[in-house]
């Protein structure tokens, strides 16, 4: 089991799937982000901490989804709770997946033996089809390869008919 460690405004801000959304409303891309990591984390034993930059007078931890959200104090960065959480996360011996772009953060994480991955890298894992599912896109396509099926040909415009490889075309005699 692991912690997976997120700097949210910075995934916002550098993925043009949020981007759009933050022009109309941030804390509608906010709430996407967490619906996203719920739905790509809830069946695992991961821990997931999104971390955005607050203002209250103190810390504040918001559990939405089974997702942690934290919006740091007025006069601390998200980078800064962050590589708290990290140091926190390694002193109890679990293992961090923190995605930002931000240098600093991840020189942190990385320094607290965390694996520091980019934002892009996180929105291409969370618009990842699911193992199965990928799997068994892969076994059609290497069929259809193997037995020379062209999914996209139109069989109208052909002057013959598109018999499958394998099977054995009906006699058309009178």
């Amino acid at each position: 089991m692991g912690d997976i460690l997120v700097d949210g405004y910075n995934v916002i801000k550098n993925n043009t799937m949020f981007q759009a959304m933050e022009i109309k409303d941030f804390s509608y891309a906010r709430l996407l982000l967490v619906k996203q990591l719920y739905s790509k984390y809830r069946q695992t034993p991961h821990r997931v901490v999104v971390v955005f930059d607050g203002d209250g007078a103190r810390e504040q931890v918001n559990h939405q989804d089974h997702i942690r959200i934290i919006y740091s104090r007025h006069g601390e960065t998200a980078d800064r709770v962050i590589a708290r959480l990290a140091a926190e996360a390694q002193r109890e011996g679990r293992e961090v997946t923190m995605y930002s772009d931000d240098e600093e953060v991840r020189r942190a994480v990385s320094e607290q033996g965390g694996k520091p991955l980019t934002t892009t890298q996180l929105t291409q894992h969370l618009n990842a089809a699911p193992r199965d599912v990928a799997i068994r896109s892969a076994h059609r396509q290497a069929i259809r390869r193997a037995y020379g099926i062209d999914p996209w040909r139109k069989a109208e415009y052909d002057d013959e008919p598109y018999y499958a490889p394998g099977k054995k075309k009906k006699s058309r005699r009178k």
